[in-house]
């Protein structure tokens, strides 16, 4: 069949610590077609990022001059630093029939609702706060100030997590991903991924 089809969006968001990036790169790796919504950041690069590939990597004055710009599909101010998903990328791929994934926070995943007007909304939650606590405090990336930032704005972000079509509670990470990639290729089955299918089948016909 030759019927064309529209890509999706498939939107994860999480408080950090709940293993949201460890379920993201499983899913890409297993599904290497499926397109990172490579986002705009004025936070300086972490270890082993690189420019273009994990992030677009931007001055303040720059990020705002393309904001003001409508650049952007969404943007949000996140413990300090300013994140945003380039607009035409996203229709472009779109376009093509190509499904695009977005790493992105509570703020940036109301906007994209709003903006685009569809897609999977999935919320990673943590199975208890103790846990994204010992989670954050294991990891050797952030300062402690950095860490603390993060625990007091987790409550908050989860209980956003009522806006969001599908919950994964990262506990077990194998149930999780299972989840986690059920809901994406449930997406991909409905109708308006395949909008001259019917049409398709129909005129097949005698």
């Amino acid at each position: 069949m030759t019927s064309s089809r529209k890509g999706v969006v498939l939107v994860a968001c999480a408080p950090s610590g709940a293993g949201k990036t460890t379920l993201l790169a499983r899913l890409r790796a297993e599904f290497p077609t499926l397109r990172y919504s490579v986002s705009c950041t004025t936070r300086a690069p972490r270890n082993g990022e690189r420019d273009g590939v994990d992030y677009h990597f931007l001055d303040r004055d720059e990020f705002i001059r393309r904001r003001e710009a409508g650049y952007f599909a969404e943007w949000a101010e996140v413990h300090g630093n300013l994140y945003g998903t380039p607009l035409q990328a996203v229709r472009d791929n779109l376009d093509a029939g190509n499904d695009v994934l977005f790493d992105i926070d509570v703020q940036g995943a109301a906007q994209l609702r709003r903006n685009l007007g569809l897609g999977l909304y999935v919320f990673i939650l943590p199975p208890s706060l103790a846990v994204l606590e010992a989670r954050l405090r294991g990891r050797a990336s952030d300062a402690d100030e950095a860490v603390a930032k993060r625990l007091k704005n987790a409550p908050g972000e989860i209980a956003r997590a009522a806006e969001f079509d599908c919950w994964v509670v990262n506990d077990d990470l194998d149930t999780a991903y299972d989840q986690f990639r059920a809901a994406y290729l449930a997406e991909t089955l409905k109708p308006a991924c395949r909008p001259g299918l019917l049409d398709e089948i129909l005129v097949q016909r005698g």
